[in-house]
Order: structure tokens, then C-alpha cells, then sequence
């Protein structure tokens, strides 16, 4: 059995975890069930980084004993990464005994290979980023010396110690030869350029001691002075491995499979120090280092030093709050919409609206359309004893389309997982929600049960709901809860193997079917409010679940007044946001006795049908509308017109005496909402 290992950073405990760190851990988490998912042995590790001086200064600040302290705030880390559905890791501190050990003796290693000496120190150290700088690196500005990392942080302190160094300067050729010798060990290539031009100016040796302030790992035989955190943090790395003391475990998992770091801590430490650090001691480097992006918040790093982060239980909260889904499937949106909103690896800007978005039509209109239709198309017409939500429908050999093109899509997702492309992995899954829907339009199953054709109508359903089961398998990696409620409602109880999404026929004829509940509850517009008042701290009310709204809504943003432009008065986006419009399809159309420039159309909106009378006998024939996909305002009141009810209206330009409907320029499903 293959063998992967991978790990995040292991995070400062000055304050509790945000979105920055739940955002490296949830892609490894992503990453560490991918492989499970294959068949591989995985081991995924995280934790926290005890020993800065940071650490001990908010404790400090809290009047509470260090290591008190430090047991909190872990504990804190170990709650949200559960909360957010991190499954099966190892969770290593550095305060811990065996890291403890392990620190001491990979210090006496370099010691006694020469690695190691002791000299003066002279220079600006940065508290926020525990990271020392020589003067030319941190520029005097209006009489203090910023942190060239963040800017934001304290100024940097004059440290004059006497100390231990690290012989960097010894490692840069070896460096050099060892990134060019793998290709591939630094990732985003953008990224590896960054490093290899950072080792070619030249490597200075490095302070990895400070004077003992009473907590940090003490140097053997030197209790004056403990282990620089950043010295002592990276070898977490390997005390998980099984460092020094189960060469059995080492020789199994190490090198690591992969650190995902982010950017700030890439070049620096994990792509020069770190690799330098396992060369002086007689170890591999990691396979892989991938340094990702930051979120921002309004064009601003998140960071808990400026106090602008944002908590992603907090995050969870507010979106069960305004969509009324459960917790775990408001988590599992979360995870879903951090890793399709930007690619990983570069910078991104966070907006509760683009989440709200997100929710709604990707999740919510796009993938739980298929599934729920076919559900309810069976529940409809294929309903016996002992499966009163329906039996799953026999296979049929006319209906190929999503069966063809699962394995072009299951190549194009575990292609992206392996070169760490998470945004790409979604978009491929995305394309086949997309054809799963579209295939749905375009077979129409409520019309073959309307004529009847029973055996063609099993076929369809049958088609979708394997389609949809395929879904299930890619998305388990990335939503895992949604995916298994997906199983439920398809009568499959297992955890699906990667595999298995190659499969067809996969599902048991007459098996019976859970029942097509909306996993993903359209967002209420008049609960975002509500849930505002989460995000900026305010305990929440108690908000009963609200039923599914007909469509999904779009993001609350800050209502304008309205204004007057060029003769043509303004509406706010608020006044638009109540416009919904859909694509649907013209089923039948005929005249209206009696009238002439009405038609009488009969439309799909996907899962439902409705009549709509339309002004446009004077400039169509009735018979070249059948087909046609239009646009339609989908939330107009019903009204009567010579006897006929319409439920909607078709949209139109004219101009110079021409009507021409509106129409979409690509085959999207009936009821594809327009926004």
C-alpha cells in the first residue's frame, strides 16, 4: 500500500484559529481524503506552535500562566477543526514531551556535525513574525524600523545576545541542486522562482537561540539560552514522523508527501532553512512544499494581529443562521466556497455576498437541481410497497451520455487533486453538475411520464440518479457530509471509494430511495440580517429553519438610493435583486382563439411546468417556438387573460418595429437562473 504524508504549519496560539489557518488545514483535509479515497495510508498532521515570545506576551496580557494558557488555546484549535469536519489527523504541540525530546536531539546532530556555533547577535528582531532581520532588510522609517513581512506589526526590537547560529550559508549550492534535481518539490512554479533567486543573493547563517526567558525548549547543556521558534517549529514535521526515537515510523513516512504552507513562511523557512536543516542532519527534504495564497478582507491580509480575521466557526454560524441548513452542511459550504473562489495558490478578496452567491446558485440551484428532480420524477412514477419515496428504476442501454463522459471528467478531477488544483478539481465537478442538468432538460422525463412512456422515462431517471451517484464520489473529498446525504437519498449507505466514480450501473434496481429533501436550502434574503449580527459578535436570536425559497437570492449589499441618469430613472439593486429570471423551454405554443397577438405557451422551468401568454403572434409562428430556450420572469404575479391564466413573462427587445426574444447562447437547463 502507497503511502502519503502530509502536513499544514502548526499555528501560533496568540489568538484563536480564522479563516487563514482553517483554509491551509481544510485543503490538507481535502487532500488527506482524496487519498484515502484510493486506497492509500495517509498521515495528516497539524497543530500548534507553542513557544514564541508572542505566545508568552498574550498570556501575559491576560494575566494567565503560559502554559495554562497554551492548553486553552489548543484545545481551541482542536474544537474548530472538528466542527469543521478535519477527519483522522494527528495533532502535534510543541510544548509537547516527545517534541520536546526531539528538538534537543536534532540540535545536538547539527551540533556535533559542526553545523551548529556560537557567536554575537546583533540585529532587529520582529515579535509579530518571530523572524530576525538584518539592518538593510528593515529600512529606518520616521525613526523606527517596520517589520518588512507586515508592516503592521510592532516596530522591530534591537536584540544584542549572545547565541547559537546555524550555518545556512554552508547550504546554498546544495539547495540549488536539489531544486533543480527535483522538479516538482516547489510549488507554484511562480513560487519556486521566488526561492531559488532569494538563495542566489546569498544565504546568511542564522540565530536559533534566543536568551531563556522561561519558556521554549532548552538547549542541551546550555540552560541560558532556549530554541528559536522558528528552528524548533519546523521540526514538528518530523517529531510526527517518528523523530529520533522509531526509526521504523521514519523509514515509512519520511520524507513528507507534502507541507502546504502560506506564502508568508514559504521562501524563508520551509524552501531554505528547513531543507538545510534535514541536510545538516542526514535527512531527505519534503517531496513538496506548496506555499498558497492569502485571503483578504476588503484588499487586506487577514491576520490577528490587525484584528480584521474572520472565525470560521463564527462564518458556519452565520450561514446556518441565514440559509436555515444545518450546521454540517453550512460547513460544508464553507469548505466548498474557499476553494472555488479563488485558485489555490494566489491571493483572494473574502465577500459574505460572493458566499451567499456561491450557496445559492452553485449549491443550492445548480447541484441540488438534478438530484432533487430525478428524485421526485420517481418519486412520482415509480412508488411500491415498502419504497414510498420510490424504487431506484432498471438501467437502460439507449441512455450513454453521462456514462461517456464520467470517466473524461473523473480524469480531469484526480489530475487537479494530484497537482494540488483545488479550484480546478471544482470546476471539472461543476461541468458534469452541469451536464447532469442539462441532460435533464433536454429529455424532459415530465413529459415522456405525460405520454406515458414508461420504460423510456425509467431509463432517464435511472440515467440521472448514476450520474448523480458519480457526483457523490468526487465531491466526498471536499463536502463529505453532503456527499453521504446525497447517498442517503440515493439508498447508499457506504463511504464511496475513488473508484467507484468509473463504475456504472452501480445502483441496485428496485432498491428503495431515501427521500428528495434540498440539502442546500435556498438562502432567505430576511435572514441575512440576522446573520449579519453573528459576524459583528451579537448573539443570535433563535431562528426556526425556513422552508425553501422558490429561487435563490442574491447577496444583501448595501442598498443605495436610487438615482436619476440621463433622463431614465434608477432602480436600486435591492429593486432588482426582486426580479428573478430563469431559462425555460418552449414545450407546445398555439394561438389564442379569438386574439390576435396573443400565443399560448406552455414552458419547463426544469422541475415544473407552466402556461404564459405572450404578445408575439404579429412575429412568430407558433410552431418555430417549440424548443426554444427564453428568458422569463419567473416571480411575476399570475394573471388572467381571456380566460387563460399566464404564469410569467418572456422577455423581448424591440426596436424599429422588430421583436427579438431573448434567449441564452448556450444550451443551459430549464430553470438555469439568470443573474
Amino acid at each position: 500500500m502507497s503511502r502519503f504524508f502530509l502536513t499544514t504549519p502548526i499555528y501560533y496560539v496568540n489568538d484563536v484559529p480564522h479563516i487563514g489557518t482553517a483554509y491551509t488545514t481544510l485543503a490538507a483535509d481535502i487532500l488527506a481524503r482524496f487519498h484515502r479515497a484510493r486506497g492509500e495510508e495517509v498521515l495528516f498532521s497539524t497543530g500548534t506552535d507553542e513557544h514564541a515570545t508572542k505566545v508568552l506576551r498574550a498570556a501575559e496580557a491576560r494575566g494567565m500562566n503560559v502554559r495554562e494558557f497554551v492548553d486553552g488555546m489548543a484545545g481551541r484549535f482542536q474544537e474548530a477543526w472538528r466542527e469543521l469536519g478535519v477527519d483522522d489527523h494527528v495533532f502535534i504541540r510543541t510544548s509537547e514531551a516527545r517534541h520536546i525530546a526531539a528538538g534537543q536531539e536534532f540540535f545536538r546532530r547539527l551540533q556535533e556535525r559542526g553545523d551548529i556555533y556560537q557567536g554575537e547577535y546583533e540585529g532587529w528582531y520582529c515579535v509579530g513574525c518571530e523572524t530576525f532581520f538584518a539592518a538593510e532588510e528593515a529600512p529606518e522609517k520616521e525613526g523606527v524600523r517596520p517589520c518588512p513581512n507586515e508592516p503592521q506589526h510592532k516596530p522591530l526590537e534591537l536584540v544584542r545576545e549572545t547565541n547559537y547560529f546555524f550555518a545556512l550559508s554552508r547550504y546554498g549550492d546544495r539547495l540549488l541542486e536539489w531544486i533543480d534535481a527535483n522538479p516538482g518539490c516547489l510549488l507554484p512554479e511562480f513560487r519556486k522562482n521566488e526561492v531559488v533567486s532569494f538563495i542566489k543573493q546569498g544565504l546568511r547563517d542564522v540565530c536559533i537561540t534566543r536568551s531563556a526567558v522561561g519558556w521554549g525548549i532548552p538547549v542541551p547543556d546550555d540552560d541560558s539560552q532556549v530554541i528559536y521558534v522558528w528552528f524548533d517549529a519546523l521540526i514538528n514535521y518530523i517529531t510526527v514522523a517518528g523523530f529520533p526515537n522509531d526509526a521504523e515510523s521514519m523509514d515509512a513516512w519520511w520524507p513528507a508527501s507534502l507541507h502546504l504552507v502560506g506564502k508568508d513562511i514559504y521562501v524563508r523557512f520551509h524552501c531554505t532553512l528547513w531543507p538545510a536543516m534535514l541536510m545538516a542532519a542526514g535527512l531527505k527534504p519534503p517531496r513538496c512544499v506548496f506555499g498558497h495564497g492569502f485571503w483578504m478582507n476588503e484588499g487586506t491580509k487577514m491576520s490577528k494581529s490587525l484584528g480584521n480575521f474572520i472565525e470560521p466557526l463564527k462564518l458556519a454560524e452565520w450561514l446556518e443562521t441565514v440559509s436555515g441548513s444545518t450546521r454540517p452542511i453550512a460547513r460544508d459550504a464553507v469548505r466548498y466556497f474557499l476553494f472555488r473562489e479563488m485558485p489555490f495558490g494566489e491571493d483572494g478578496n473574502f465577500s459574505r455576498s460572493s458566499l451567499v452567491q456561491r450557496f445559492n446558485g452553485d449549491l443550492a440551484n445548480d447541484l441540488g437541481n438534478g438530484l432533487n428532480r430525478a428524485l421526485n420524477m420517481v418519486r412520482q412514477n415509480f412508488v411500491r410497497e415498502g419504497a414510498p419515496d420510490g424504487e431506484t428504476p432498471p438501467p437502460s442501454e439507449a441512455e450513454v451520455r453521462l456514462k461517456a463522459l464520467a470517466p473524461e471528467i473523473h480524469a480531469r478531477v484526480t489530475a487537479s487533486l494530484e497537482a494540488i488544483d483545488l479550484q480546478g478539481a471544482l470546476t471539472a465537478i461543476w461541468d458534469y453538475v452541469a451536464a447532469l442538468n442539462g441532460y435533464i432538460g433536454e429529455r424532459a422525463p415530465w413529459v415522456l411520464a405525460r405520454q406515458g412512456k414508461r420504460d423510456e422515462l425509467a431509463g432517464v431517471l435511472r440515467h440521472a440518479l448514476e450520474g448523480a451517484r458519480v457526483l457523490t464520489v468526487w465531491l466526498s473529498p471536499v463536502m463529505p457530509v453532503a456527499s453521504q446525504e446525497m447517498r442517503a437519498q440515493l439508498g447508499l449507505s457506504s463511504t464511496p471509494t475513488w473508484e467507484e466514480a468509473l463504475q456504472w450501473d452501480a445502483l441496485q434496481t428496485g432498491a428503495p430511495l431515501g427521500s428528495p429533501v434540498p440539502i442546500f436550502p435556498r438562502i432567505d434574503r430576511k435572514r441575512l440580517e440576522e446573520g449579519n449580527r453573528i459576524m459583528s459578535g451579537e448573539t443570535p436570536q433563535s431562528v426556526a429553519p425556513a422552508a425553501p425559497a422558490p429561487t435563490p437570492a442574491p447577496p444583501a449589499p448595501t442598498a443605495e438610493a436610487p438615482q436619476q441618469t440621463e433622463g431614465i430613472a434608477t432602480i436600486g439593486i435591492d429593486d432588482f435583486a426582486k426580479v428573478e429570471l430563469r431559462v425555460a423551454v418552449v414545450l407546445s405554443a398555439e394561438r389564442v382563439p379569438k386574439a390576435d397577438k396573443l400565443l399560448h405557451l406552455k414552458v419547463s422551468l426544469g422541475d415544473e411546468e407552466r402556461t404564459v401568454l405572450a404578445g408575439l403572434a404579429e412575429y412568430y409562428q407558433p410552431e418555430t417556438l417549440v424548443g426554444r430556450r427564453v428568458v422569463m420572469v419567473a416571480n411575476l404575479a399570475p394573471r388572467k387573460l381571456r380566460g387563460l391564466i399566464s404564469q410569467g413573462m418572456l422577455l423581448a427587445a424591440e426596436a424599429d418595429g422588430k421583436v427579438s426574444l431573448l434567449q441564452p447562447d448556450t444550451e443551459l437547463p430549464a430553470g438555469a437562473r439568470i443573474r
